[in-house]
């Protein structure tokens, strides 16, 4: 069996409990991405154009730096990375998380929050990061998703 990780980044806590779900759907590993600089309720406002999120999305170079980093990578074949969906895509956070460390040869699998926008162009995105993983079609789920639609989503990939 593959040993797999969770990684997320949460803002408001629905990705958090996703991956929650899913770490014990899998018996995979948790780990959460965490921001060295958290962000306000005030970063967060997407309907501000100068709030800390829009800015951050609108600049794609724009690497937010993490609080930690995962142990020992290299032990995980299967890696899950969840988050919301900003603006269509992952939120930059997850691009400095992709870049942080080496996945090749493994299998990296994205998984979005989100009330209405899709999963968009966040695999290829990924994939482009990542170079010689296997970035595999993610998908996104309502807040709402259980435990079992997990499980059975991570046996059909």
């Amino acid at each position: 069996m593959k040993k797999t990780l969770v990684a997320y980044f949460s803002a408001s806590g629905v990705t958090k409990q996703m991956a929650e779900k899913l770490a014990d759907a899998t018996d995979a590993d948790l780990f959460e991405i965490v921001p060295e600089v958290p962000y306000t309720e005030e970063d967060l406002d997407w309907q501000n154009d100068k709030s800390r999120s829009s800015i951050e999305m609108k600049d794609r170079s724009c690497r937010p730096a993490i609080a930690s980093k995962v142990e020992d990578m290299d032990r995980y074949e299967r890696v899950y990375v969840g988050f919301p969906i900003w603006w269509y895509r992952e939120p930059s956070i997850i691009d400095t998380f992709m870049e942080s460390y080496d996945f090749t040869g493994k299998e990296v699998i994205p998984f979005a929050s989100s009330g209405m926008s899709g999963i968009g162009d966040s695999g290829a995105n990924m994939q482009k990061l990542a170079e010689g993983a296997k970035v595999v079609g993610g998908k996104r789920f309502p807040k709402t998703v259980k435990k079992n639609e997990l499980k059975s989503w991570a046996k059909e990939i």
